[in-house]
């Protein structure tokens, strides 16, 4: 079966710093991906090379077999890998609903509809719809920059689904949440993605966040995929405990 995603020899260097060291990946369609390690071990490197906001030194990555290696992150996303961030990106000073729409005319091919109202020049209903799967209907009339963390962080995610990836990058979804807020807004999330079949990964330092959302597991140690499978065989490997959670 034809990996969603792979890399091959993937390699990064920011001057004597490797990044990202001849990495060999694979990520199966319907899977979620947790990704840990101590910051500088490279899981933000990966996915932005991923996703095409940085280049590689060397090696390539496939997405659904085909090569996107250097692609911009506009043909990547177009081609169905979508981003969220650890700072949300939304547009602060309009309202949710606009968000959804103005990010649904950015991913279209179409220019025909650039000189209609915006709610006609998209599918107005496809927002409305993934508002309310995210739990931010009641906030469709409210600006952007007025909500809160966690509400943003799923704008953001709910912005990147209106490109109808098959794909769901997320950078570290739940940073910035309390602590009593962040197991509410990946159940959201992760109900979301299930509901699209959007297969995902996710930047995550929470351990209890892994344990009960992830289905697999890549720990990273100095640019290298050091551990990779379940979640509590990951978690009990010695050099991830030495290395990643703590002695």
């Amino acid at each position: 079966m034809t990996a969603l995603l792979s890399t091959k020899g993937l390699s990064l260097s920011f001057g004597g710093v490797v990044a990202a060291d001849a990495i060999d990946f694979e990520l199966h369609a319907g899977e979620r991906l947790a990704v840990v390690g101590q910051n500088g071990a490279g899981k933000t490197t990966f996915i932005n090379i991923c996703t095409g906001y940085l280049k590689p030194t060397s090696g390539h990555v496939y997405f659904a077999g085909v090569d996107i290696t250097g692609h911009s992150p506009r043909d990547i996303t177009l081609r169905g890998v979508g981003r969220s961030f650890q700072l949300p990106q939304v547009f602060g000073e309009h309202t949710v609903r606009e968000c959804l729409l103005i990010a649904a005319s950015v991913k279209s091919r179409k220019r025909s509809g650039w000189l209609l109202p915006l709610d006609q020049a998209v599918d107005a209903d496809a927002g409305d719809a993934t508002l309310e799967l995210l739990q931010l209907g009641a906030r469709a009339h409210d600006l952007a920059g007025a909500l809160p963390e966690g509400q943003r962080k799923l704008l953001d995610v709910a912005m990147a689904l209106m490109g109808k990836p098959q794909l769901l990058i997320m950078d570290e979804p739940t940073s910035g949440v309390s602590t009593d807020e962040k197991h509410g807004l990946m159940a959201v999330l992760m109900r979301a993605l299930d509901e699209r079949k959007v297969t995902s990964i996710f930047v995550e330092h929470d351990i209890d966040i892994v344990r009960a959302h992830a289905t697999r597991l890549a720990a990273w140690i100095a640019g290298r995929i050091a551990a990779d499978g379940p979640p509590e065989q990951v978690l009990a490997d010695p050099a991830v405990i030495r290395n990643v959670i703590g002695e």
